[in-house]
């Protein structure tokens, strides 16, 4: 058994001073301790997906990252992981517990995924070692983990046994929740707009040091046919994940930030909101186009018609929140977006469809990354 500062102490040396995750109980120790320590930045995810979105983002603004979570959480992890970290090439030191380790009594719960945990990580490209049980130990360990990351670009983790890491407690400061934000109804019912028509508004629109982050499917494919430029990132998977990409951005520069979501992808991981209202990012705009279907697979319904996105918003702590319908509506909207209180989340009902014979990006996704993150720095 280690006490936690043990391993952050060398870790902050080598520049990892960013962690987001989803705790659990053999991870007390060292998220406790994180979140004690000033010099350094700990965001609670909703989900461990979305913990690894946070990272990827952090990453692209120049921060090293720390990813913690229970192995039960690796099934939330394996979609962000494979079709965002694995695409773009995007590193991340994690460290997985090892619930229902074979040998020693555990819930009901964690029995498969004990026996599975390191063939998984495996199966999924994720190189792992155990997390270190002496002092000693550790600088070998993150020495080990750093040369993987950097030998391929991609996650890394240490699995932490049961009792691991010493408990030192928890100094956390009193959450207060600010006040509730204002919304703004632009819609008039008129005819909506194509999702493309929108996109050449908002190009028109956006101001050139904005960081710009297209949600997967049409969005991301539209954007790069319309106009390609080194500050955008076309997310090709990780369907949900743009909104917790674009707030691990928004936490780590100053410049505008700007994701462009889907009402599918929001959908799916509709605890992002909460944690972006937590986190209050000051940069952060949130643009939602909602056609009410999945565009990419054939135009299936989603439940968007019985969901206000701007008053979810709002409800999560976003200092702002607009619903649109036209784009009319829709240039005020943003511009009172980047003007105005933020984060602000942007409701833009659209039609469906797209353009026809849409390409994809040409680019590929790890020389995207690369080049944004050369953008934000």
């Amino acid at each position: 058994m280690i006490s936690a500062d043990a391993f952050l102490r060398p870790a902050r040396a080598r520049g990892f001073d960013f962690y987001t995750g989803v705790p659990c109980s053999f991870l007390t120790p060292l998220i406790n301790r994180v979140i004690s320590e000033p010099a350094l930045d700990y965001v609670g995810a909703a989900s461990e997906g979305e913990a690894v979105a946070i990272a990827a983002g952090a990453w692209l603004a120049g921060r090293k990252t720390v990813v913690m979570g229970q192995n039960s959480g690796l099934g939330n992890m394996v979609n962000p992981l494979t079709s965002l970290n694995f695409p773009f090439r995007i590193p991340t030191l994690m460290m997985i517990t090892w619930r229902g380790q074979p040998g020693l009594a555990d819930e009901p719960q964690h029995e498969l995924m004990g026996e599975i945990t390191a063939s998984l990580l495996a199966l999924i490209g994720v190189g792992h070692a155990a997390f270190p049980k002496r002092d000693g130990d550790v600088e070998a360990a993150l020495e080990a983990a750093e040369r993987a990351m950097a030998a391929d670009d991609l996650p890394f983790a240490l699995v932490l046994e049961k009792g691991a890491v010493r408990d030192d407690g928890l100094e956390q400061p009193e959450r207060v929740p600010p006040p509730r934000g204002e919304r703004t109804e632009l819609s008039r019912g008129g005819a909506r707009a194509a999702r493309v028509a929108v996109l050449e508004r908002f190009l028109a629109l956006v101001p050139e040091p904005a960081a710009v982050i297209a949600t997967t499917g049409k969005s991301g494919r539209e954007l790069f046919t319309l106009a390609d430029r080194p500050q955008q990132l076309y997310q090709v998977g990780s369907m949900g994940c743009a909104a917790a990409m674009g707030l691990g951005v928004a936490l780590n520069t100053e410049r505008p930030v700007v994701v462009i979501d889907g009402d599918g992808a929001l959908l799916m991981k509709l605890g992002t909101l909460a944690t972006i209202g937590a986190c209050a990012p000051r940069n952060l705009v949130h643009l939602v186009l909602d056609n009410g279907v999945h565009d990419s697979t054939g135009g299936q319904a989603t439940v968007s018609a019985s969901v206000d996105f701007a008053d979810a918003a709002l409800s999560c702590g976003y200092a702002a929140g607009i619903a649109c319908d036209e784009l009319a509506g829709f240039e005020r909207a943003f511009a009172q977006a980047l003007a105005g209180p933020k984060p602000c989340l942007v409701h833009m009902r659209i039609k469906p469809g797209s353009v026809a014979n849409l390409g994809r990006p040409t680019i590929k996704p790890k020389d995207v990354a690369r080049r944004f993150r050369a953008f934000l720095a």
